[in-house]
């Protein structure tokens, strides 16, 4: 079974970080290790929340685990909110990483042309320095332009033409490094024959692919947990980037579709859990 370390937070209430990452790690058919970042009563979409900063506590997670003898396949991170939890990040990967550890970095800074409060300058560059290490990354279109100095408004602005995500790419093609070799730009919004649809753009050396899902509507949180977990697992599971892609849009606009049926807070997230056995391993992969 492959092992993979998910370093995020861990929220009680809101499917999102851990609490979406975990469970669809498992029924993928991955251990997942998690490394919590922050513990919190809920995730801090709700009104008020309580939250426990974990990062003095986060060295001593690698420190036995190193101990363990403990070795990983992947390596997962998620959000983090203290140039100090990037750094902890770094001392572990020198432990951890080995030259085939896959290593997918959810860059989470804002969303909507905006950081989200408390990224600034100094956490943003260290995020962006963690990013140059990954195999992966699974930027939205803020974060794109964060991690890369683009303008939001310039490249949004033109988001009904034609070469839009031409656009897109040749931005996010400046992520690729010797390390990075995937970037899949996330939730890309736009509107085809009057039909509203979201895009995932996947960027590979020398190939370019969308994966688009139609808006079923409405705004939840951890939807992009969901969507990085499930390429997280699909990498270990070996399957092909757009499959993995296209697994997690059907997945996730299913799950939203049947959220939407009930009453819901957006909070709370999506009701993935009725959708889990979409991800089990098909028995020729066993």
């Amino acid at each position: 079974m492959k092992k993979i370390a998910a370093i995020n937070d861990l929220s009680g209430a809101g499917r999102c970080s851990l609490m979406a990452a975990i469970p669809v790690l498992s029924v993928m058919g991955v251990q997942v290790y998690p490394l919590p970042t922050a513990v919190l009563s809920n995730q801090t979409g709700y009104p008020f929340y309580y939250m426990e900063d974990f990062t003095p506590h986060m060295k001593h997670f690698t420190q036995m685990w190193q101990r363990l003898g403990f070795c990983f396949d992947g390596i997962y991170t998620g959000f983090l909110a203290e140039v100090s939890q990037v750094e902890e990040i770094f001392r572990f990967l020198q432990v951890f990483r080995k030259k085939d550890t896959f290593l997918l970095v959810d860059p989470i800074m804002g969303d909507d042309g905006e950081r989200y409060p408390g990224f600034d300058d100094a956490l943003c560059s260290a995020i962006r320095d963690l990013t140059r290490q990954a195999t992966l990354l699974t930027p939205n279109l803020t974060e794109l332009c964060l991690l890369t100095g683009a303008d939001y408004g310039a490249l949004t602005a033109g988001h009904g033409e034609e070469n839009y995500l031409n656009r897109v790419a040749k931005v996010a093609e400046g992520l690729l490094s010797g390390c990075t070799t995937q970037v899949v730009v996330t939730g890309i919004r736009q509107s085809l024959d009057g039909e509203e649809i979201f895009s995932n753009l996947i960027i590979e050396r020398g190939q370019q692919e969308v994966v688009a899902a139609r808006a079923e509507g409405g705004s939840f949180s951890g939807t992009g947990d969901l969507l990085a977990s499930i390429l997280c697992g699909g990498a270990m599971r070996g399957m092909a980037l757009k499959d993995s892609v296209a697994l997690a849009a059907e997945f996730i606009g299913k799950a939203i579709r049947r959220t939407r049926q009930e009453p819901y807070d957006r909070n709370d997230g999506i009701a993935f859990e009725p959708f889990l056995p979409m991800l089990l391993p098909d028995q020729n992969e066993q």
